[in-house]
């Protein structure tokens, strides 16, 4: 493990794989390092050629947290880490992290260049958006120290997951992870709040990042997230859509691996190019 302080004094702590280029993972909901073990298969994969760089969030595992919390904090964690691996990096967002990475470019972050993988953003009617009071509940509910309800909570409204499922997952060794970091799905659901309305217009706020975009969805993910990565595509300047055939929101390292490998690995990086 590895550590740096962010802007405000926040130690943020990371990992490592490999030795060359970074590429830093920026994780979504629930994601850290401690239960990720997405990053140590994607990160062997990949780590012949590039370093991935995995770090935990503020407020998750070895990571501060110093109130009160926005997401200009956040985008201060990306800027401190980019600095520290190398000054410039390449972002892969997985999930919420891909609309926390895309912030980051917007403010002028030194990104080569930008993947995202399946954003969850809701800009059509496909699926339901989520409840008008969805951060405050979500806020409300975990400083009231209900953390195992504040996880239900954002997987019944946020991932549509049947109620019932919910509560025969509350049983398994993995839940306390989960609740250990029920606190940060409401910062999620801040810097995501005006994108889960059902409408794409609020999308179009990213249409100022010039940053070469790879935006990827499964190809066996629900229809509402294919409606996301269009809508998104079409608003990036520089944005190319790449659907991953029988993947799901979760996607196999061994599919991802080789597609970033090229993405990443390919020229006309423009002015925050990296070797």
């Amino acid at each position: 493990m590895e550590t740096v302080r962010s802007n405000d004094g926040t130690q943020i702590a990371f990992d490592r794989y490999g030795d060359g280029p970074p590429i830093v993972l920026v994780g979504g909901a629930f994601q850290h390092r401690a239960i990720d073990q997405f990053t140590a298969q994607f990160g062997t994969l990949l780590a012949p050629r590039f370093s991935v760089v995995n770090y935990d969030r503020r407020g998750r595992g070895d990571s501060g947290d110093t109130p009160p919390y926005a997401v200009e904090r956040e985008v201060e964690d990306l800027q401190a880490l980019t600095a520290e691996v190398g000054g410039s990096a390449f972002l892969l967002g997985m999930s919420s992290g891909g609309v926390l990475a895309l912030e980051a470019a917007a403010r002028g972050l030194p990104i080569a260049k930008l993947a995202l993988y399946e954003p969850p953003l809701i800009v059509d009617g496909s699926r339901p958006p989520v409840p008008p009071d969805y951060v405050d509940q979500l806020t409300e509910i975990a400083a009231s120290g209900r953390r195992g309800d504040a996880v239900e909570y954002f997987m019944v409204n946020a991932m549509q997951m049947p109620p019932e499922a919910v509560a025969g997952m509350r049983a398994a060794p993995f839940w306390p992870a989960l609740e250990s970091v029920a606190q940060t799905l409401a910062y999620d659901g801040a810097f995501m709040a005006d994108v889960m309305r059902g409408t794409p217009d609020p999308v179009r706020k990213w249409g100022s990042v010039t940053t070469p975009t790879l935006v990827m969805g499964g190809g066996a993910s629900p229809p509402w997230q294919h409606a996301a990565v269009q809508a998104l595509v079409q608003v990036l300047p520089h944005g190319e859509a790449r659907t991953l055939e029988g993947q799901t929101h979760e996607v196999a390292p061994e599919v991802l691996a080789p597609v970033l490998e090229s993405f990443f690995s390919d020229g006309g990086q423009g002015e925050g190019a990296i070797g």
